[in-house]
């Protein structure tokens, strides 16, 4: 079976200006000598005000002037763009001016709705981002790859593989709908060496722009994974600026160890709790697709430190436990168990939201109360409404954070939560709640969310980790 590696490159990989598309281009052309390519691109960067910004943050902020009534421009992206251009070669450079230029005036027209209507929502929003960023880096990075003599091409948005539901700033994919619109896609890929295609977009059925949440490009990345696996032996690829060590470097400083392996359910645990290893959902989509195919996260500036992800793992020999991470503004929502499993059936089919975790359950007054933890406190504010109607007597509570030690086999260390909660203890900090359970792989501490208390606890637990025996 043909090897097919889709490979995901983010905006930090492309750098401020398409600063590192030199040591994409060669990752490319390693990746392709034994293997057919799919390269899925994020927005580039660009600087403003001597500070590293994406562009979709620059669009999404002329969004909300024009919302105000301030006219949008494009001058920054143009200017990006203008600069990337310098590694297209003259023979492609006139084509690729004009892509760039017919993409940015569709963004341009989605804007001037927005300041018309003074409204930037759904569909305007979707094509402004999609046409400023991942979908014209695609084409502009098709015209560089053949500028470097790779034979390659690029997927027009009129053959979108990616079909999605209809909600359309945070939307949902579908696979069945999606492999019935594969075929285009599918003959680039066999007549190609390398195919190119923007992350974080998708389409309805109807045509409709979508875009997944931020980070969506990993989710566009491993559904073209899904897509292809019956048809090439398929590997999907993140390519980053390290593979995956013990905590967040910009954290902790010293003493990181790098993981050379993780399972699906450690990867997406640790993408729940704060660490950027790539998109929670975007594994959670390749499970329930009932898909079996291997994930590797690559330092792209040395390409033989990996991570490997994998469904089921070899034999570990390494620490049990191989992340300390958290994350900051969570929320815990408090509410009567006989109405939970109605909420729980929503989330799931009508919000396809999982980004929580249900904490152990507690009874007062005799009545019993479960407890969401909830990972992102302003979606919770967004959809404050939507949940309350499911108890109007639960309560939310804000300004939570949490800490998570994960391994599929933390049971193997020994006193790991005394150890723990006490190191906690020893920082000043006040557990407000506990949750450890030898069958969901992690440990969850939950503290204030103020000043640096969860910097601060991972670096003190992280600390301790190397210190605690195991079997």
């Amino acid at each position: 079976m043909t090897k097919l590696i889709v490979a995901k490159f983010g905006g930090s990989a492309i750098g401020p200006f398409g600063e590192s598309i030199p040591g994409i281009v060669q990752r490319i052309n390693d990746l392709r000598k034994d293997s057919k390519v799919i390269s899925v691109f994020s927005a580039p960067l660009t600087i403003v005000d001597d500070k590293k910004r994406s562009l979709t943050d620059v669009i999404l902020e002329q969004g909300r002037n024009a919302e105000g009534g301030t006219k949008p421009n494009l001058d920054s992206v143009k200017a990006t763009y203008e600069k990337i251009l310098d590694f297209v070669n003259t023979e492609n450079k006139e084509n690729c001016k004009k892509t760039i230029d017919l993409h940015l005036e569709e963004a341009q027209k989605a804007l001037d709705e927005a300041f018309e209507g003074k409204e930037f929502a759904d569909e305007i929003r979707s094509r402004a981002l999609a046409f400023s960023g991942e979908i014209l880096m695609s084409h502009v990075m098709n015209h560089i790859l053949r500028s470097n003599g790779i034979q390659a091409d690029a997927v027009n948005f009129d053959d979108w593989p990616i079909i999605t539901d209809n909600n359309i700033e945070s939307t949902n994919f579908l696979a069945s709908e999606s492999r019935d619109k594969l075929g285009k896609t599918a003959e680039l890929v066999q007549k190609n060496e390398v195919v190119t295609i923007g992350g974080f977009i998708g389409k309805t059925i109807e045509g409709i722009t979508t875009t997944y949440e931020r980070g969506g490009s990993d989710r566009t990345a491993a559904d073209l994974g899904i897509l292809f696996h019956k048809e090439y032996e398929t590997n999907v690829d993140f390519e980053k600026d390290s593979a995956v060590v013990s905590a967040d470097p910009k954290i902790v400083e010293s003493g990181l160890r790098e993981v050379h392996q993780l399972s699906y359910n450690e990867a997406r645990l640790a993408g729940m709790f704060g660490m950027k290893i790539l998109d929670p959902i975007a594994i959670k989509e390749i499970v329930e697709n009932g898909v079996d195919m291997p994930i590797t996260v690559t330092n792209m500036k040395e390409p033989q430190k990996i991570t490997v992800i994998k469904r089921v793992l070899e034999e570990q020999k390494g620490h049990p436990i191989k992340i300390v991470t958290g994350k900051e503004n969570c929320a815990i929502f408090r509410i009567e168990t006989a109405s939970i499993q109605k909420l729980l059936t929503s989330l799931d089919k009508d919000k396809r939201y999982s980004e929580f975790v249900i904490l152990s359950p507690f009874t007062k007054d005799g009545i019993e109360f479960s407890r969401i933890l909830f990972l992102d406190g302003d979606y919770v504010k967004r959809n404050e409404k939507y949940l309350l109607g499911f108890d109007s007597l639960a309560t939310i509570t804000y300004n939570r954070g949490v800490i998570t030690l994960i391994g599929d086999e933390m049971w193997r260390v020994q006193q790991v939560v005394s150890r723990t909660s006490a190191k906690i203890g020893d920082e000043g900090l006040n557990i407000l709640n506990m949750d450890a359970q030898e069958e969901t792989s992690r440990i969850i501490i939950v503290v204030e969310d103020s000043k640096d208390n969860i910097k601060k606890a991972i670096k003190a637990i992280h600390q301790e980790i190397s210190e605690i025996n195991f079997i």
